[in-house]
This record gives C-alpha cells, sequence and structure tokens, in this order.
C-alpha cells in the first residue's frame, strides 16, 4: 500500500504529515489563497528540523502521507518514555476546536483568572462569532489587560494567534510586554525607539519588519510612519490589539484610517477602551464596523443582539465584579478635598488676574484673536502653579515682540502680571507647602515605603515640584521623579517601571497626564494627590484610575488641592470645581466612568464647557448632569451607562483537557525533562552528561538548565531586555509551579533582583521551551511511523485521533477514539469507541504515570491492524462529525442571512457615495462565511498498545497460547 495520497487529490488538513522538497512536515495550519492552498508547516526531519515554513500546493511538488499506511514499530526506551512524548507532543501539536469555548489553558497561567475574566474570554470565543472579535470596554481597573492576555493564549492553543500585532500608547509598550511574557509566556518583539533602531542594525531598509517578526508591539504613533503603513498593507494577522481604542472613533484622522487599514487584514479583532464612544451613536457605530460591518445596518442603526455579543462592559461596582475582586481590590477611601486659603503673595496675583484679565472694568489687554479664552488661560495656568502662570505669560510676550499699540498695552500688563507670579516662591505658595505637609503626614520619606503620585498639568509645574521637594522633604534627588510628554518613550518607560518596584528609589512620582492612560502605578503606592484640577471629568477618571485598581491591596487615597483666593470673583468661581470632584466619585460608584456626566465625551470639549461655567455663562448644574438625570435621559449615554454584562453564568469553568496534551505526563515539568533526557543523554546517562545541565531544585520550584544551541535559536524571538539581563541563554531558570512563578513575579517587581524580569520564568503550556521540545519529541519516529507499546488492555488496542478542519485549516472538531479488536487473534473485528479527552483515553490504557519496558513490543502481527482501524475509526465519526458539520452550517447560514439582509438594506441606499466599500464588504463577509464551512476530515492512528504479555520483538513466541512459532 502506497504511504502518501496523490497530489492531484491533495487533501491535507492541520496534524497531516507531508513531504515536501524530501523533508517530512507537521501541517499546522491550511490557509486558501490565490495560489491554492497554502500549507503552514514545521520540519520533522533531520535538515529541516525546528524550521518554520510555508507552502503552495500550485508552487510545490506535496505527498501528504496516509495514516492508513503508517508503519507500526517497537518502542525499546525506558518506560516507553519515547512513544509517550511522541504522543503528548503530537496532542500538543493539535488545536483545540475553534467551536470550543472553554478557558482551557490561560487558566493555567500566571494571571487570576476570576469569573467576570473568564466570562470575557469565553464570550470572545464565542461559536456565533465566526471570527474572534471583541470590544473589551471595562471600566477603568479591572484588568483589560489581562483579559486580552488571556484571549489571546486560547487563541494560540486554538491555532488562531501565530502571528499578532500589538498597538499600544508609547508609555505603556514595556508594560504591555512585560505582562504578555511574565504571565503568559506570549513573546513580544517591543518596537520602541530603541527597538527600531535595533531593527534598522539588522534588517535592510527596504524590507518589512511585519514579515520577519509574527508577535509585535508597536504605539500607534509609530505606525502612523508612512513607511510602516506600506509594510502594514502586505501582511495579514491571526491577531491584532488596538489598546486605548477611543483614539480611533473620529472618521478622517490618522488614527481612524490605520485602524481600517488593519481590521480587514486579520481574523481576531480585539479593541480595549474604558470610554469607547464619543456620546455620538456615529461614531460608536464607527467602532463597531471594525468588528463586525454587519451588526450596523446600512442605515446607521444597530443590530442590538449582534453589537451585545461584540462588546464586554463591567464596572468595579458591577455585582460579578464586586463579587469576585474582595482583598484585591481595596475600596476608596472618602475623597480627600483640601481647600487651601492663599497666600498674599497669590492674593495679589489672583486680583491681578481679576481686575485687569478676567473681569475688567472695559475689556482686557489681550491683543489677539478668541481675547475671551486667554485670560482664563492665565487663571488656568496660575491654580497650576507661578511657575506654570510664568511660563504662560512669557511665551505670550514672546510671540508679542516689539509690537506698539494694543500688543504694547498688553505687554505691559503681562509684565505686571509676571513680576507678581515671581513673587510668589514655593515657600509662600499655599499650595505647595499643603502638599509638602501632606507628604509629611503619609510618611513619604528616604526611610519609609510610602509613595504618592502627584499629577499636575504644566510641565512647568512638574519641573519646580521636582525642584523643590526634595529639600522640603528631606530628600535625595533621586526620590521625586518627573513624567512628561516631553521624554522620549524610553525615558518615560524607565520611570514607570522603576516606580512599581519595592526596591525603587522614587517615593514621590511628579507626573503630566501622560500617566492617566493605561499605566498602573499601584503596584507600591496609593496615595494621589491632584496637584491641580483638570477641567475634564474624563481627565480626573483617568487619574484616578492609576492607582484605584485591581490589585490595589490599600484602600486608595484621593486627595486634591485648590486654592481659595481671597477675592470672591475668583474663589467664587473657582470652588465649583470642589463639587465636580464630587460629581466624579458619584459616578465612579454608580456608573463606572463619568463621560456620561457631560456628554462631551472629550477632554478639550469638557474644558470649554467647564471654562464656561467658571466664567459664570453656565451654572454646574446645567455643564454637569447627576447621576439620575444620566440614566433617566433617551441619549445614547443612557444607552451605555444601562450596558449590563450579557452573561447569565460568570462562575468559574472548569479547566478543560483539551490543549494540553494527553496527560501522559504529570506537569509540563515532566515532559520538558523526560524529553531532554531521551533527546540529549543516552540512556541511563545523567542529563549533565549530554550537556545540557540540567538541574531540578525540586524544594525551591526550579528547574534550571543550559539551553541547546537550536534552543537558544528559538529563544531569540524572547524581550531582548529579558535576554540582556537574566543571560537565558547560558543558564534557563523555570518556575515549575504556579506558586513559585508568582512569588518570582513579585521579587522581580519588588526590586530585590537586578531586574524587573523574574529571575525564574514560569514554565506554562505556551512556554516557547515546552513548544521546542514537542517539536524534539516529534522528530524521534521515521517517515508515517507510530509506536507500539504494552498498556493494561486485553487485546490490541489502536489510539486514534479525528479532526474535522474546514476551508481555512481551522479545527472544527475533534475527537479522540480507541479502536478494539476483540478476540485477537482468531478475529480482528474493530470496535471504535470515542472518550471525552485523549487524559481520559490514555488514562483507560494504563499509559498515565510510571510504565515498565521489558523491551520493544514484537509487531509482526500489527501492521494489518493499522489500515482496519483507520477505516473502522473514519466510518464511526459519520455521527459525530455530521452533527459538528450540521451546527457549523447552520451558523455560517445565520451569518450569511443576516449578511444577506445586510446587502439588501445596502442597495436599498444606492444614493450613497460609499456603497462599493459596502459591496467589497459584502463580498468579504461571503467569502468568509464559505471558508468556514467543514472540508475536510482527518483520522490518524497515534499510537498501538497491546496487552502487558506481548512478546518482546525476536523471540518466536505465539501472543496468546504460548506456543512456539
Amino acid at each position: 500500500m502506497s504511504n502518501v495520497a496523490a497530489s492531484s487529490d491533495l487533501n491535507v488538513a492541520p496534524g497531516s504529515v507531508v513531504v515536501v522538497r524530501d523533508e517530512e512536515w507537521l501541517v499546522v495550519k491550511v490557509e486558501q489563497s490565490v495560489d491554492g492552498q497554502l500549507l503552514r508547516v514545521q520540519g520533522l526531519s533531520g535538515l529541516v528540523r525546528d524550521t518554520s515554513a510555508s507552502f503552495y500546493t500550485a508552487l510545490d511538488k506535496i505527498r501528504v502521507l496516509d495514516p492508513a499506511a503508517a508503519e507500526v514499530k517497537g518502542d525499546p526506551s525506558s518506560g516507553y518514555r519515547r512513544a509517550k512524548l511522541w504522543v503528548e507532543a503530537t496532542l500538543r501539536k493539535t488545536p483545540i476546536p475553534l467551536t470550543s469555548s472553554d478557558v482551557s489553558t490561560s487558566q493555567r497561567m500566571l494571571a487570576d483568572a476570576l469569573p467576570y475574566q473568564q466570562a470575557a474570554v469565553r464570550q470572545a470565543l464565542d461559536p456565533e462569532n465566526l471570527r474572534p472579535r471583541i470590544l473589551l470596554a471595562d471600566a477603568v481597573g479591572l484588568g483589560k489587560t489581562l483579559e486580552i492576555g488571556m484571549i489571546l493564549s486560547e487563541l494560540a492553543v486554538r491555532g488562531r494567534a501565530e502571528r499578532i500585532l500589538i498597538v499600544t500608547p508609547r508609555h505603556v509598550l514595556e508594560q504591555f510586554q512585560h505582562e504578555m511574557w511574565t504571565r503568559f509566556a506570549l513573546p513580544f518583539v517591543r518596537l520602541d525607539s530603541q527597538g527600531i533602531q535595533r531593527l534598522r542594525q539588522k534588517l535592510p531598509a527596504a524590507r518589512n519588519p511585519f514579515a520577519v517578526y509574527k508577535r509585535a508591539i508597536i504605539s500607534i504613533d509609530t505606525l502612523k510612519n508612512d513607511r510602516y503603513v506600506q509594510h502594514l498593507r502586505k501582511q495579514r494577522w491571526d491577531a491584532v490589539v488596538i489598546d486605548e481604542s477611543h483614539n480611533l472613533t473620529n472618521s478622517g484622522t490618522q488614527n481612524n484610517r490605520l485602524a481600517h487599514l488593519l481590521a480587514p487584514t486579520t481574523d481576531a479583532l480585539i479593541l480595549a477602551s474604558a470610554t469607547p464612544h464619543n456620546g455620538r451613536k456615529e461614531s460608536f457605530a464607527e467602532l463597531i464596523r471594525m468588528l463586525e460591518p454587519s451588526a450596523v445596518r446600512p442605515d446607521g442603526e444597530f443590530d442590538e443582539a449582534e453589537v451585545r455579543r461584540l462588546i464586554i462592559r463591567r464596572h468595579r461596582n458591577s455585582p460579578e465584579v464586586a463579587e469576585a475582586v474582595g482583598s484585591d481590590w481595596a475600596p476608596r477611601q472618602e475623597p480627600n478635598h483640601l481647600l487651601v486659603d492663599a497666600s498674599p503673595e497669590e492674593n495679589a496675583v489672583a486680583d491681578e488676574l481679576v481686575q485687569t484679565w478676567l473681569h475688567p472694568v472695559g475689556s482686557s489687554p489681550y491683543s489677539g484673536r478668541n481675547g475671551s479664552l486667554f485670560p482664563w488661560t492665565l487663571a488656568k495656568a496660575f491654580l497650576s502653579s507661578p511657575e506654570a502662570l510664568r511660563e504662560t505669560v512669557q511665551a505670550r510676550a514672546r510671540r508679542l515682540g516689539d509690537g506698539s499699540g494694543e500688543m504694547a498695552r498688553e505687554r505691559a500688563a503681562l509684565e505686571r502680571l509676571a513680576e507678581l507670579a515671581q513673587a510668589v516662591p514655593p515657600r509662600r505658595s499655599a499650595k505647595y507647602q499643603e502638599l509638602v505637609k501632606l507628604a509629611k503626614s503619609i510618611g513619604a520619606g528616604p526611610s519609609s515605603p510610602e509613595r504618592l503620585v502627584v499629577f499636575a498639568e504644566r510641565v512647568a509645574t512638574l519641573k519646580a515640584l521636582q525642584a523643590n521637594l526634595p529639600r522640603d522633604l528631606r530628600l535625595p534627588s533621586d526620590a521625586v521623579a518627573v513624567l512628561h510628554g516631553g521624554l522620549t518613550d524610553e525615558e518615560q518607560q524607565k520611570v514607570v517601571e522603576s516606580f512599581k518596584l519595592e526596591s525603587s528609589p522614587i517615593r514621590i512620582l511628579v507626573t503630566g497626564d501622560i500617566a492617566s492612560e493605561g499605566v498602573n502605578l499601584h503596584a507600591q503606592c496609593h496615595e494621589l494627590v491632584h496637584f491641580d484640577i483638570p477641567w475634564s471629568l474624563i481627565r480626573i477618571e483617568q487619574r484616578n484610575g492609576r492607582i484605584d485598581r485591581y490589585g490595589q491591596k490599600h484602600n486608595p487615597r484621593i486627595s486634591t488641592l485648590l486654592l481659595a483666593p481671597d477675592n470672591e470673583r475668583f474663589a467664587g468661581d473657582f470652588r465649583v470645581l470642589a463639587r465636580l470632584l464630587e460629581r466624579e466619585d458619584e459616578a465612579h460608584t454608580a456608573l463606572g466612568d463619568t463621560a456620561s456626566l457631560m456628554g462631551e465625551h472629550s477632554v478639550e470639549r469638557e474644558e470649554a464647557q467647564i471654562m464656561q461655567m467658571i466664567a459664570g455663562r453656565r451654572d454646574l448644574n446645567s455643564v454637569v448632569r447627576s447621576v439620575d438625570e444620566v440614566q433617566e435621559s433617551d441619549d445614547f449615554d443612557a444607552f451605555w451607562a444601562s450596558w449590563d454584562a450579557p452573561f447569565d453564568d460568570i462562575t468559574p469553568v472548569e479547566q478543560s483537557g483539551n490543549g494540553a496534551g494527553a496527560g501522559l505526563f504529570a506537569s509540563e515539568t515532566e515532559f520538558l525533562s523526560q524529553a531532554l533526557e531521551e533527546v540529549y543523554t543516552e540512556p541511563g546517562a545523567s542529563p549533565r552528561a549530554g550537556g545540557v545541565g540540567w538541574r531540578n531544585h525540586g524544594h525551591e520550584g526550579i528547574v534550571e538548565f543550559t539551553p541547546p544551541a537550536d534552543l537558544v535559536q528559538r529563544l531569540s524571538a524572547l524581550p531582548q531586555s529579558y535576554l540582556d539581563e537574566r543571560s537565558v541563554t547560558s543558564s534557563l531558570k523555570l518556575a515549575v509551579t504556579t506558586d513559585r512563578g508568582n512569588d518570582r513575579l513579585v521579587a522581580a517587581r519588588s526590586g530585590t533582583q537586578s531586574s524587573q524580569w523574574p529571575d525564574a520564568h514560569f514554565l506554562g503550556p505556551l512556554h516557547p521551551v515546552v513548544d521546542w521540545a514537542s517539536d524534539r519529541a516529534l522528530s524521534r519516529l521515521g517517515r508515517n511511523q507510530i509506536f507500539a507499546v504494552r498498556g493494561t488492555v486485553d487485546e490490541p488496542v489502536v489510539a486514534l485521533l479525528g479532526t474535522l478542519t474546514n476551508g481555512r485549516g481551522q479545527v472544527v472538531a475533534a475527537s479522540h477514539m480507541a479502536a478494539f479488536f476483540g478476540g485477537y487473534p482468531d478475529s480482528l473485528a474493530c470496535v471504535v469507541q470515542p472518550h471525552a479527552s485523549a487524559a481520559d483515553l490514555y488514562a483507560s490504557l494504563g499509559l498515565t504515570g510510571e510504565l515498565s519496558n521489558p523491551g520493544a513490543v514484537d509487531v509482526t502481527e500489527l501492521q494489518p491492524l493499522i489500515a482496519r482501524a483507520v477505516r473502522q475509526a473514519d466510518g464511526a465519526l459519520d455521527g459525530l462529525f455530521a452533527a459538528a458539520t450540521a451546527e457549523t452550517v447552520a451558523r455560517v447560514e445565520r451569518w450569511a442571512t443576516r449578511v444577506g439582509a445586510w446587502e439588501d438594506d445596502a442597495n436599498a441606499l444606492v444614493q450613497r457615495r460609499d456603497l462599493r466599500e459596502r459591496r467589497m464588504t459584502i463580498e468579504a463577509e461571503r467569502s468568509l462565511a464559505a471558508a468556514m464551512q467543514p472540508s475536510r476530515r482527518l483520522v490518524r492512528p497515534l499510537l498501538v498498545v497491546v496487552p502487558e504479555a506481548w512478546p518482546v520483538a525476536g523471540l518466536n513466541v505465539s501472543v496468546f497460547q504460548g506456543e512456539a512459532r
């Protein structure tokens, strides 16, 4: 019997073994292309081992090995180690069916898989969505980054996350990269300024970096570079993540165009934002169309059922969240608003601002356009600090030059104001002195662990605080760090990462609003001060969320310093800001966000409205709604405020055995150690003798070994700073329990170690070392061979795996089966029994735990069983696969029906200018639906198990009767 399928009748699915260019390859993924099928493969045979490649069926001669013709080989290794490794590795390489919404892998990582986070993952994996696309709109602090990592982990074990692009604000690039690697073992190349410089040194200028790096994390500002836009047009991704995606909604902007470029080029799309809309239905529809075009009808109305399947939204006080977070998110203390009486020198400045600029008799001296705005710019600068006021005055004076007339009058007024501001040194600044007093009261000192985050809008204010606080608090200069947008991305990341460490010298972080989005500052800090108050509820909420978030063990306290001059025309206007803070606290508790209170959904527009309020042109209640008013209105904000998590069941799910091998080994550690023992040592020799240097610190929960050359090559894809700081290519240390993994991660973050990267990385199921060990194990057999071993069976049994795949090469359904040959050798009657999981199957065959191998099995009579088992199993799958096919077809038809209705609506709006774009969308949706139809089935024998009394190869003994043959 031929052991290859005819190339003219190629039927290849993931898991098939093919021969291309006289080398063996394991098919990992199958895609349709204009040049026929595209096979993504992993090398198995000698010359191509550890090599990834892609082959087109139209361009290469590809032979598919026939599973029914697999050759049976006896396994002579100790405890059948070689066979167990091969089966385990094969199943680890087999994706979980994409129809499974079980949270199977991410629970085994270093992440607290809380029920509400699991619910988000299951919604992203909902089989009703033919593509995994979701908007993570959880309020600030709920752990959207962890949810993203969990989703990507689950996609990875489904074979849907090989190529991933993450787009984030630049100041959180390192934070995101750190979380993905340390918690989920997902390595990303970080393309910040340093990473790009390194890239330019390695690659020719014309080379597409996204074709080289399968997983990259980059800032949206960098991606907007024309060079990268051109590179992106030529790439397809398995998954794209866009953090802070509210920046994408404005049509015509660079961010919006970039998002529209990425959305069609990826299967999975994850958008994340705590504030995903600007109050306008049209802009929210823009985000939804990126996820699923047909969820928004051509007339702009939502298909609400589809929209709800695409969005996950909870906040701190949602019942399912409040119940789950417990002591891991301490509730906020009562707001600490401090109204500070101005000093005489500050009162002089306030009087000058009121009399000359804000409420003058006659006109203000401002000589430019929009004279009503600039005086309030001066007032706002003064409320930040005298230094900020001087900077604003000087900048305006420079623009005036030596002009005469009205400009001369303005210059003279500016000079008077500058002189008054100059007369307010820090010791005469009431707010500054109150900050010093507050810092002392919380114990911020060189010998104290207490930390303080101080927010201010103006860079001049930040620099003044950094210059004076060390002296007045008797702190070393490096105890006060500053963070603002003028720093490079590398400088920003260095400050943020240092502040998270327990050993960091930083006691006070003085920061602008660059740190108000996405940055986690709660690891060592629970005190935050608004040195000035943003004229935006959105900005206030964003700032507060830096310490008021999941993982905060201490009750966070938010303090606000509000200057109160004697001049009632000034103080009366600005005391209203204290009421603004009260409204923010109410909305935080009841709604989870504050943007709906004003309905502007823009920091700039909120600032304009609050300026009108402070100027006395509008009152607070006309500008800022109460929580009740939001909930009772009929606008989009009310719709969003009423959004509930669409899950009836958010309880934790049982950990699935799928996707984690056959359970033939007790842990990843045992699998890895046995793989090293098999590949790099002679039987009975010490691993150290093989040059690997395996050291098992069992009592410490840590193993260590020297990576061989082929593994070192793979490790090059890991974060560069991790490789450099932990020297992992010389000695790789791995934590083998979640407790030890978390312990080493906490130790790294405490700063007691020399690096923020843990000295022992957690050995989870997705760790690249496990994947490397699997590839090594797969190479231990020859072309189209399987092992035979002894187990607790009464007659020969063939273990098989059946898979059903769609046109995109994705596994739709899988079945683990055992083919029994009752009455052997008198009868070859074959009965196939399915099993719930691989672990269940191989446990029933007695192949878990330690085994004894008296010698390689005699395979003389076993070869005819394989073809019979494959044929019988293929027939037994008819019912299972028919049901899976019917379910998938029904799902695709529901999708197609919706797309058809969408097309009819679009045709009715033929006058619309975007009809061509809509028709392209319809065609793309139809192509996707067609590709999702089940199209290929594959049955593979993985192992032959014979009774324990089966003879050793070479002995002339009958199997059952014990007679000479």
